[in-house]
Order: structure tokens, then C-alpha cells, then sequence
């Protein structure tokens, strides 16, 4: 089929996605992810082989690459998706698992940014994303174990819960399921008297994310979607209005691209890798907790994020293990003594002390992407070549809803009726420095921790 793609704004540049290294490992090895050690089985793909033809070629195979596919198959597009490792081995799989509403900026600066109709379209369509999330899943019986019990942000001090009061307040006028939360409604709910306060949000819950990536996949696969690991795309290039995409010793030709690399873009198409900033993030999981600590910490099944400069966040799998997240070093970890994970490891004692004498069973790490004014980007960097990126810790919902996106607007959506904008391609201020940046906030937030 030909891609009905509306005219738009487009700017030049290239770009490459690279692979993920340093997958998670059997038998104990760092990074020994908690994720891996329990996902359902990987959905088979081969590598790419000889000349083929698409109607789109998605690049990444996370959240928002396998929803695009998804989408777009289901309509009928003949879709081949291409990644260097396998379904979810980047960041997607390596993710804390909560699904979140929103963005990290709230509604009535969404308006002031982008004007009130643009403002308040971008807020209900991130608000909706996690219901997206949990439709997907009830509706190919994606088994991630999901559970919608709410997701609460906690304030450390008096002086922040005007502000996530507030937050909760503009969503609630909206009509979001929220609540206030003062010092003993949250320490109830999270088990652990170390915030003042701050808000839940029902809409929010938790899935084993890298499960639910495999889920995506085995859902794009059934609708027809052609999948292809150990596939890394080399070279981009456009000819008579198609996209040609090279790999080692293969080709697809194409009507559209849709790149979905976030934390990984690369230089097949350069100017998209300095729309982000990179940053690690570090996860360790407890062994089960026992029946007594259990009744305490995280009872309802929450998840949470506190409003640390660069947060902690943390929920309890299935089998009671309890997840707490954070910034990692500027440079991927080396190991499980590296000072990020001891300094996740005191955040559990101090935060639950009823947790006696804590077992850890799992490390690992994830590289993320942020942008510079928080909210992810849409981009239309060419003609039929599109790509969203910039997460900021929050991409299973805006993953997944943006990767919808990318399906309608190249089913023939015009940008101007779309719920979210598309971004002029520009890098982030400074320049080659935002790594190192990125790296002096994570230290200034363990120092902080400690």
C-alpha cells in the first residue's frame, strides 16, 4: 500500500541506531536484571536477509517502535521492524515498570508553552497513554503482570507539597482519578514515614516491562508485522520518494521510516542524537520480602517516584521483591559495587527499616534519554521519515501512545489535527557537554542520598 502521508514541516539530517550492549547475563553475571530473569519467552525474529520491500521500516524494536508496528499492521501496512539486539533488549526491558500519566510538566504549563488548544490536547492525550497501555494488554492477553493500584509521587519536604498538590488539583479539574495525599495518608499507603506528603494518581500501575515489550512483539508478529533482531541498520538514504535502509549484506525499500531508538539513536540520521541527553539509570531488586514486611511496605501495591532532583522511584513485583530505582554514573556501571547501587541500597534502609537485614538479589542498568524541556519530541526530520525520542523515565505510557501516533499521522493524520506537536529538529544546548551534565546532576543526587 503507498503511505498517505500529509504534508508537513521537514529538516535535514541523518542518523545511525547502535546496539545495546551489555545484556543481562545468565547465571549471576552483572548486569543480572530481574526483567530478564523472569520475562516470558522472546518472540522469534531473524536478521534480515537479501533486498526486500515495505511499506514501512521501523527501526527499534521498545515500546514505541513495537506499538508503531502494532498499529500499522493491523490497518493492513506491510511493516518490517529492524533492531541490533532483540525485542526490548535496550532500554525498553530495562525500565522500573511503572506506567505514568502525564508528562514532567504539568497542564497549565503544557498551555502556557503551547497555547491553550495544543496545551490541552498534549495534557489528555499524555493523561490517557497508561489507559492505552493497559488496553493493549487485556486485548492480546499480554502476559506482564499488570496491576493498576496507582501511582504516587512523594514529597521529602513541607515546602513541595503545595506544588504536587496543585499538580493534583489541575488534573483533578480535568477529571483524573487523583488524590491529595498528606504525611499519614501516604505513609500508610507506602509504608515508610520519610515524606511529607505529595499525591496519587489511580490512573498509573505496573507491568514487567520487558514481558510487555515481548507481549508488543508477539501482537505486531500475529498482525503481520515481519520481525528483525540482530539487525542493525547501517545506511539511510532517500531516492524517488523512497527510503532505502542498509544493513550488513541486506536491504528494505520503503515508503516511510519511523525511527524509535530513543537512549540509542545513533548517526544514521545525526541530528537526532543531540535532541537528547543520555543518562544511565541503576535498579536493584530484594529477594521476596517476608510476610510481616510485606503487610507494611507497599501494601495497596503502589508504585512511586519522590522528587529528588534525579528521583528514586520503587514498587513491588509479583513475588514481593521490592524494586527501588535511580540515577547511575555518567558511564555504564561495572559492576554490583559500583557506589550507584550502594547508594539505592541505603536509600532501602533508611526508608524501610522494617526491612530486616535486606537480601539483594538483582542489579542492573538502563540508558535513558531526556530533553532538555522534559517532554518527549516528535519529529518529521524528511519526507516519510519520522521518529519520537525523550522520554525522561517515563516511556512505557508515552511510548506506547506515541508509537500509536506514528501510525495515524502516516496513515494521512495532518500534524495540525494531531494531539501532539511536531518539533523543529534543533540540538540541545551544550552541545557535546550534555553527557557530562547529566553526569554532575546524578552525582550531586547521591551525594544528596547519602
Amino acid at each position: 500500500m503507498r503511505i498517505a502521508l500529509a504534508p508537513g514541516a521537514f529538516f535535514d539530517g541523518k542518523r545511525r541506531p547502535t546496539p545495546m550492549h551489555g545484556h543481562a547475563s545468565p547465571g549471576g553475571a552483572f548486569p543480572n536484571s530481574l526483567w530478564d530473569a523472569t520475562a516470558i519467552p522472546q518472540v522469534p525474529g531473524v536478521p534480515l536477509a537479501g533486498s526486500v520491500r515495505a511499506d514501512v521500516v521501523v527501526i527499534g524494536a521498545g515500546f514505541t517502535g513495537l506499538s508503531a508496528a502494532l498499529h500499522l499492521a493491523e490497518r493492513g501496512t506491510s511493516v518490517r521492524v529492524l533492531d541490533a539486539g532483540d525485542a526490548g533488549s535496550g532500554t525498553s526491558g530495562r525500565a522500573g515498570g511503572q506506567v505514568i500519566a502525564g508528562y514532567h510538566r504539568d497542564p497549565d504549563v503544557l498551555r502556557a508553552v503551547h497555547g491553550d488548544d495544543i496545551g490541552e490536547r498534549m495534557t489528555r492525550f499524555g493523561g490517557g497513554a497508561p489507559d492505552l497501555v493497559f488496553a493493549l494488554i487485556k486485548r492480546h492477553s499480554i502476559d506482564c503482570r499488570p496491576l493498576r493500584a496507582g501511582w504516587i509521587q512523594a514529597a521529602f519536604g513541607e515546602s513541595e507539597l503545595p506544588t504536587l498538590h496543585r499538580r493534583a488539583e489541575m488534573w483533578a479539574r480535568l477529571g483524573a482519578p487523583v488524590e491529595c495525599l498528606d504525611r499519614a495518608a501516604i505513609a500508610a499507603l507506602l509504608g515508610t514515614g520519610e515524606y511529607a506528603g505529595g499525591w496519587l494518581d489511580k490512573r498509573g500501575g505496573t507491568v514487567q516491562p520487558l514481558s510487555y515489550a515481548r507481549g508488543l512483539a508477539h501482537a505486531a508478529a500475529a498482525a503481520g508485522a515481519a520481525l528483525h533482531y540482530r539487525t542493525k541498520a547501517l545506511r539511510l538514504r532517500r531516492k524517488r520518494r523512497q527510503w532505502k535502509v542498509e544493513t550488513a549484506g541486506a536491504a528494505v525499500v520503503a515508503d516511510a521510516v519511523l525511527i524509535c531508538t530513543n537512549a540509542h539513536t545513533g548517526g544514521l540520521w545525526p541530528r537526532l542524537r543531540g535532541t537528547i541527553m543520555p543518562a544511565h539509570s541503576v535498579q536493584i531488586a530484594t529477594a521476596p520480602l517476608s510476610a510481616a514486611a510485606r503487610r507494611t511496605v507497599l501494601p495497596g501495591g503502589h508504585c512511586c517516584a519522590d522528587t529528588r532532583v534525579l528521583l528514586r522511584y520503587f514498587r513491588l513485583d509479583e513475588a514481593g521483591r521490592l524494586v527501588i530505582g535511580g540515577p547511575g554514573p555518567l558511564w555504564r556501571p561495572r559492576g554490583i559495587r559500583a557506589w550507584s547501587f550502594s547508594a539505592l541500597a541505603r536509600s532501602i534502609r533508611r526508608l524501610f527499616p522494617q526491612i530486616e537485614s535486606p537480601r539483594f538479589e538483582f542489579h542492573w542498568y538502563g540508558r535513558g534519554a531526556l530533553t532538555w524541556d522534559m517532554p518527549p519530541h516528535l519529529y518529521e526530520p524528511a519526507p516519510g521519515l519520522l521518529a519520537a525520542l525523550g522520554y525522561n523515565g517515563r516511556g512505557i505510557a508515552m511510548g506506547t501512545a506515541l508509537g500509536a501516533l506514528l501510525a495515524r499521522r502516516l496513515h494521512g493524520e495532518p500534524p495540525a489535527s494531531l494531539p501532539f506537536p511536531v518539533s523543529r529538529l534543533s540540538a540541545l544546548p551544550l552541545g557535546p557537554l550534555r553527557g557530562v551534565y547529566a553526569g554532575v546532576l546524578t552525582l550531586l543526587s547521591h551525594l544528596r542520598a547519602g
